[in-house]
């Protein structure tokens, strides 16, 4: 835009300034050649006086008045009387001068290297003469070398300088436009507090004013969400007291032990949705976690149903950690979410693998598989009792990650489904 309005602005004073200059140049010209006649003209009349005033025919007075004028002590200066010599140097052609002298009248004629003003006069006796003065191309033309020079320099300053207020208010407007994209880029990379300074043109000032209602109004939207989920969130603790109470009043044993350990696990994750979920967005700041020690954690979980559904599992990799940029309460609902779908589509006895390294996490299972991948990401009934809900966490879990969520068939015959992250997003 900036280089744009810089040629705009180049094209635009380029044109006004010749179609004013060009004129301007030939009327100089034009000036400076008028200029040099009238003189030629100024001197004819001061000879034309200095006749007046000899008489006879006496060369030496005719020579001594033509001295008297500043264009014959120069050379030139001519008087042409008819029938006689000429006294002064001539340069007008014989031709010329005769037909002027037949005419009585004044004019100007070629000559070698310039011009020749002749003018007519009668003297006593009826006798005529006609005075020449040459006037030079370079008296004709004397100054405008200067003038033109002036004006091309006038013309340089003026392009120049409509050309360099055109990049100020070509950079002032860019400069607008560069911090109005950057702030929506930031809100739109997670920056909720991103907002833009409003400068540059009226356009763009109520751009930014709009820009920022539009952020504060997303992040109330976002706050109100959030409440809304705490709320429900909190709804859920009346009815799991009471399904605490069953689980202690459950004989000692490990299925007692178990369930105690499950609401346990149940009522944690209820209480950090809570807390995360009314903290505003706009506070929240970017959080990083352990990809290997949430999976191990998890593991450590669904190992004792895995033992008594009689599931063989193994685990690969891990031996270094993972950090991924998400929060941790969201990696353990994906990490649940991905085994939690070995036990709840897979028959008891069913094996699986888990798979964690730098490149992200993959669960393997030996069971039917998932003959339709894009309606297991649809929520809403996507069958087998399913919502569809788990692997789209999964999936908005891998996408935060910086990675991408994968549904295949796995080398068990059963379905894989896998976070693969990029390089660079799974280390600190």
């Amino acid at each position: 835009m900036r280089s744009a309005l810089m040629r705009l602005s180049f094209a635009i004073t380029s044109m006004i300034a010749l179609a004013f200059l060009v004129p301007l140049g030939y009327v100089t010209k034009q000036i400076a050649h008028d200029r040099a006649l009238a003189e030629a003209r100024y001197q004819a009349d001061a000879m034309v006086a200095a006749l007046a005033s000899v008489s006879g025919n006496a060369s030496g007075a005719l020579d001594r008045a033509v001295a008297t004028v500043p264009a014959g002590q120069s050379g030139r200066l001519a008087v042409h009387l008819m029938g006689e010599p000429t006294v002064g140097t001539s340069h007008a052609s014989a031709q010329d001068v005769q037909l002027a002298g037949l005419q009585g009248r004044s004019a100007t004629v070629g000559a070698p290297g310039g011009v020749a003003y002749l003018q007519t006069v009668v003297l006593d006796g009826d006798r005529t003469a006609v005075v020449e003065v040459y006037v030079s191309d370079g008296d004709l033309s004397r100054g405008v070398g200067a003038a033109w020079l002036a004006l091309a320099g006038l013309a340089v300053v003026l392009v120049a300088g409509s050309t360099l207020v055109a990049d100020r208010l070509g950079a002032q407007i860019v400069r607008a436009t560069r911090r109005l994209a950057e702030g929506a880029r930031a809100f739109g990379d997670g920056d909720l507090h991103a907002r833009v300074e409003p400068e540059g043109p009226p356009e763009l000032r109520d751009a930014a004013r709009s820009f920022n209602r539009m952020a504060d109004q997303m992040v109330a939207f976002a706050d109100a969400e959030r409440e809304l989920a705490a709320d429900l969130s909190h709804r859920l603790r009346t009815p799991l007291t009471a399904l605490r109470l069953d689980a202690d009043a459950m004989p000692p044993g490990p299925i007692g032990e178990r369930m105690r350990q499950a609401f346990d696990a149940l009522d944690g994750e209820i209480e950090q949705i809570i807390t995360a979920a009314r903290r505003s967005a706009a506070d929240r700041v970017p959080e990083t976690t352990d990809l290997v020690e949430v999976v191990a954690d998890r593991l450590a979980f669904w190992s004792v149903l895995a033992e008594d559904q009689r599931r063989p599992w193994r685990v690969v990799g891990g031996q270094e950690p993972v950090f991924v940029p998400v929060g941790e309460s969201d990696l353990v609902s994906a990490v649940d979410c991905m085994l939690g779908n070995v036990f709840q589509h897979t028959p008891e006895g069913t094996g699986f693998e888990v798979q964690v390294s730098p490149r992200g996490l993959v669960v393997d299972d030996a069971g039917p598989g998932i003959r339709d991948p894009a309606g297991a990401l649809r929520r809403g009934a996507s069958g087998a009792g399913s919502t569809g809900l788990g692997l789209d966490i999964v999936r908005r879990v891998a996408e935060t990650a910086g990675g991408r969520l994968v549904i295949d068939r796995s080398p068990l015959r059963g379905a894989r489904v896998a976070i693969l992250l990029e390089p660079a997003r799974s280390r600190r």
